[in-house]
């Protein structure tokens, strides 16, 4: 949400007025720099209102026939439902996707299936009117998945009868198939580098038992463990996820490895969303008022008010004070503010002192 001239000029007129080191070519600086955007969080900010989907044609009929299932999946991303099944209105409301079009292109992308072969399919990638969708998804009653998530990394290990190795090359084609299903869902994730000899630097037998503590994730991020076997002829995957301080494992079986490993992942997103997202009652329209602290200098003013502009739950940002140190700022929430506090507690940008009941700024 941009802020205003009016604003921005607001509060560097403030800091100019109380700190003498800065001259003109430095107010001016800070004018610039207040409007661009400034990311360190810990947590990913998803794109909710733009969907993907496939594609007969560029025919303008064959998009439009495409549109609503475009739709069907921002709404997906924004939900973190993996199905509709229980909101019986979504279908009927998808045939607005045309009317609340913003913009579109096209892409081809490259698929490479389990016995090496490659297809290809074109895709419409459509972004709507984030206003509309936000009103859709109020009107139909689902939950919200804020857009700020942290990333879960993923540790795969296989044992095929004969030694158990972490994510072999033979079944890439397995892990592209996950990484396209994290990003239909709207889950970010990262997968382990190995070293310049294509050794992972932790010890198989230590994922197999799934013990996610002992991988040192840092703070702010999720970690989830794949232990794949051959059993006859299926495989058995079993997984052991932890996320924002909880724990879940669970067994997929099926005769093909990529399927389970699918439906493995497709199961983590249902129990992060389901962990994160905010119910339909808890949304609406709060003012919430913070005070940053330790701002040193003009680039920490701009750092924590472009951040709490760039919050997914923050729909309005107005300066009501600010002084050599720190900023008083009111926020329009879309929803409850506890859920503002689990947002900033994930991102690590701004960190709250129970003491004095402020935030300062973390450097």
């Amino acid at each position: 949400m941009p802020v205003s001239i009016r604003l921005t000029s607001f509060i560097c007129y403030l800091i100019c007025c109380s700190c003498t080191r800065y001259d003109m070519k430095s107010f001016l600086l800070i004018l610039l720099l207040t409007a661009l955007p400034f990311a360190d969080s810990v947590a990913v900010p998803i794109d909710v209102y733009t969907g993907e989907t496939v594609v007969a044609s560029k025919d303008v009929k064959d998009r439009n026939r495409a549109l609503p299932a475009a739709l069907a999946h921002v709404l997906q991303k924004m939900s973190g439902l993996r199905t509709f099944a229980d909101y019986p209105l979504v279908e009927p409301a998808l045939g607005r996707a045309p009317d609340i079009l913003v913009s579109f292109y096209y892409q081809n992308v490259k698929t490479t299936l389990a016995d090496g072969s490659v297809t290809e399919e074109l895709r419409l990638v459509a972004k709507f009117s984030a206003n509309a969708v936000d009103e859709m998804s109020r009107t139909l009653g689902l939950p919200r998945w804020p857009a700020e998530r942290e990333p879960v990394e993923i540790w795969v290990v296989v044992d095929d009868g004969l030694d158990r190795r972490i994510q072999p090359m033979e079944f890439a084609y397995a892990w592209q198939s996950m990484a396209d299903v994290a990003t239909r869902r709207g889950l970010p994730i990262e997968w382990p580098e190995p070293d310049e000899e294509g050794i992972y630097l932790v010890d198989a037998q230590l994922l197999w038992g799934g013990y996610t503590e002992d991988l040192g994730i840092a703070p702010g991020r999720g970690v989830m463990i794949l232990a794949a076997r051959r059993e006859g002829m299926e495989w058995g995957v079993r997984s052991n996820l932890t996320y924002s301080d909880q724990s879940w494992t669970w067994r997929v079986q099926d005769i093909d490895l990529q399927a389970a490993l699918i439906e493995s992942l497709e199961l983590a997103v249902d129990q992060v969303a389901g962990l994160k997202t905010i119910a339909a009652s808890d949304q609406g329209v709060w003012m919430h008022d913070l005070t940053v602290k330790g701002l040193r200098n003009a680039d920490d003013y701009r750092r924590s008010l472009a951040y709490l502009q760039g919050l997914g739950l923050v729909t309005g940002v107005n300066v009501l004070s600010a002084q050599p140190g720190s900023a008083r700022f009111r926020l329009q929430l879309s929803a409850l503010p506890h859920y503002l506090e689990e947002t900033l507690q994930a991102g690590q940008v701004l960190e709250f002192d129970e003491n004095e009941k402020f935030y300062y700024l973390s450097h």
